[in-house]
């Protein structure tokens, strides 16, 4: 065949008009990707997409969400948020991601508590939750209290004493009071011996560490509180219960008298022995502590007992190590143990109380569950210790699980079943052998023909 001017001119017109189809049909391609997106999940528990629960819950947020990730330059960290956070994003296009590097904006990290490397502010309308999880239940969940209408009132006891959640002194809970507003709560002190009466709006009330005696009037406002299924956290210091008796009783639990020894903390440099070290070993089955992996601190700590009830499903949440015990003598010098008059750990040191109580709404009877939270202590919540170690996290659980209603969002976790292949032994040495043995002689037989081959032509 001779190739002619002609025929040379046409082939090159027809690469040409190749070149330019392909490149159409590339443009095409990817502009119907971009319209119309489609995506294919084919692990076993269809971990890389959104379940129905959190898509369903986008669609009732109109609004813009604005997400801030306080991460540092690591680009293995922010690919792992955007590819997170890309999932609800492809349901809900006006999800805007921005990253800010805490090194860089140390006074805004402490004004808001940044204590993760990564640590996700979201901001819905006039609310803000922080997340600290990669964890598809948490983020959906925190879109979920940002999609309340309601705000959640947080009522805080004083007049006597009590460590102020508004307070900038050490041993105030200021810092986590704003956290708490950060997170969308509304933090109001009240005095009951002005107020007269429990604002009916309050989602919890918070009683922490009184200093002198309460009056009966006082108390009684706070057990009918409790008996019209008033959710409550008590932290209480060792010593005197300061006329709080008849709640202590109303709960069915009883304070050690004495503080808590720890020894353990030495081993990393705590030099106080009242200081107890829970860490994630001691935490209960709880709730509150479910996937949460941060030790915590709690400087001179009461232990709790709980005693028999047919009124409350209580549970304990946090105890103290074998190691440790409760001390009933003057804490002067040097401590130990004393068979008769201490008791040896394991102590509980934290309790949830639960029931349902049935209320009129009208002409309807609803059941409402109530929770309550007893602490043997609360400078752990306080400006002095609030930023060590968990100390944070486990306060902002506590109060998120007291204010929850039950109505959080349970999605089962997604775990990566299909990551292994389970493989019988006698495959396994069918494998082995053939790859060993059989694929290289096939080869060899292989190279050896075509060299023959070639000798003959």
């Amino acid at each position: 065949m001779f190739v002619t001017k002609k025929t040379r001119l046409q082939s090159r017109l027809n690469s040409i008009v190749m070149i330019c189809l392909l490149s159409v049909s590339a443009g095409l391609l990817a502009w119907l990707s971009h319209k119309h997106y489609v995506e294919y999940d084919w692990t076993a528990t269809g971990r890389h997409t959104l379940s129905q629960a959190s898509r369903d819950l986008l669609a009732k947020m109109p609004d813009k969400i604005e997400i801030t990730s306080y991460a540092r330059e690591n680009s293995v960290l922010r690919d792992a948020i955007k590819k997170f956070v890309g999932k609800y994003q492809r349901h809900k296009p006006d999800i805007v991601l921005h990253f800010v590097n805490p090194d860089a904006v140390p006074d805004e990290v402490r004004n808001l508590g940044i204590s993760v490397d990564g640590e996700i502010i979201i901001h819905y309308q006039d609310r803000s939750e922080h997340v600290k999880s990669d964890k598809e239940q948490v983020f959906t969940n925190a879109l979920q209290r940002l999609a309340r209408n309601q705000e959640s009132w947080i009522a805080t006891v004083e007049g006597h004493g009590e460590r102020s959640a508004l307070g900038d002194a050490n041993h105030d809970m200021g810092e986590w009071g704003k956290q708490l507003f950060n997170q969308g709560y509304r933090v109001q002190p009240i005095n009951l011996g002005e107020t007269q009466a429990i604002p009916d709006n309050t989602s919890i009330l918070v009683i922490a560490g009184p200093r002198i005696d309460y009056l009966p009037g006082e108390v009684e406002l706070i057990i009918n509180y409790i008996n019209a299924g008033g959710n409550l956290l008590w932290l209480q210091e060792p010593g005197p219960l300061h006329k709080l008796d008849a709640l202590e009783k109303e709960l069915s639990l009883e304070f050690y008298p004495g503080a808590i020894i720890d020894v353990a903390g030495q081993l990393i440099g705590i030099e106080d022995p009242t200081i107890a070290l829970v860490t994630k070993t001691l935490y209960s089955t709880h709730p509150i502590t479910q996937g949460f992996d941060y030790a915590t601190i709690f400087p001179m700590t009461a232990a709790i007992k709980l005693l028999e009830s047919d009124k409350w499903n209580a549970k304990p949440i946090l105890r103290t190590g074998d190691h440790t015990w409760n001390e009933t003598a003057k804490l002067e010098g040097a401590v130990e143990f004393n068979d008769g008059s201490d008791t040896l750990g394991p102590l509980i040191i934290g309790v949830s109380l639960e029931r349902e109580l049935e209320s009129k709404q009208g002409e309807d009877l609803i059941t409402k569950q109530q929770r309550i939270v007893v602490m043997g202590d609360g400078d752990f919540l306080t400006n002095t210790y609030l930023g060590n170690s968990g100390n944070n996290e486990l306060g902002t659980r506590i109060i998120n699980w007291l204010s929850s209603d039950d109505e959080f969002i349970a999605i089962p976790p997604k775990v990566a079943s299909d990551t292994q292949l389970n493989i019988s032994s006698t495959i396994l040495g069918v494998m082995g052998i053939g790859f060993l043995f059989i694929l290289p002689a096939i080869l060899m037989v292989i190279g050896i023909t075509i060299g023959l081959r070639r000798k003959t032509q």
